[in-house]
C-alpha cells in the first residue's frame, strides 16, 4: 500500500532544528515494516540525518554550513531576494530536500543517536512543507 500525506512544519528562523517528532506526528500508522521517503518541497531550506542527544551539533553544522557558504559574495548574481538567499540555495544543493527511512511496527526505525533536522538556511524561511510518501 502507498499513501502520501502532505504537511507543513511550523516556520522558523535559520538554524538546524530537530524535526523528527514533528515529522512523526504526521505518518500513518503502519504494522510491520515499510518505508516513508520525506521531500520537502522548497529550495531553500533541507532535511539530513545527524545526532539527536546534543545541540552543539546543531550550532556546529550551522556554523560549518555558514563557514562553507558565505553571504554577500561578489559573484553572486541571484541577489535580488536578499543576502541570505542564493546562499541558502548552494546549502540546499550540499545537504538534499528528501531523505528515505525504513518505518518497523509504525515508527521510524532509527539509530539510537540519529534524528531528522530541518536544515532553514534563510533567517526566516516561513511554514515548510514535507511530502510524505509512506509504503507499506
Amino acid at each position: 500500500m502507498v499513501e502520501q500525506i502532505e504537511f507543513t512544519l511550523k516556520p522558523r528562523s535559520k538554524g538546524i532544528y530537530l524535526v523528527t517528532e514533528e515529522i512523526a506526528r504526521h505518518l500513518p500508522a503502519i504494522t510491520g515494516a515499510g518505508m516513508v521517503h520525506l521531500f520537502l518541497k522548497h529550495t531553500s531550506a533541507a532535511l539530513a540525518i545527524n545526532e539527536n542527544a546534543d545541540p552543539d551539533v546543531r550550532l556546529d553544522m550551522e556554523a560549518i554550513f555558514d563557514r562553507l557558504v558565505k553571504e554577500r559574495e561578489i559573484y553572486y548574481r541571484h541577489t535580488a531576494e536578499g543576502d541570505d538567499d542564493m546562499p541558502a540555495h548552494a546549502k540546499t544543493v550540499l545537504t538534499g530536500v528528501s531523505l528515505t527511512l525504513p518505518l518497523k511496527d509504525g515508527k521510524l526505525n532509527l539509530g539510537i543517536w540519529q534524528g531528522i533536522y530541518l536544515c532553514e538556511f534563510r533567517r526566516f524561511g516561513g511554514r515548510r512543507t514535507v511530502v510524505a510518501t509512506v509504503i507499506s
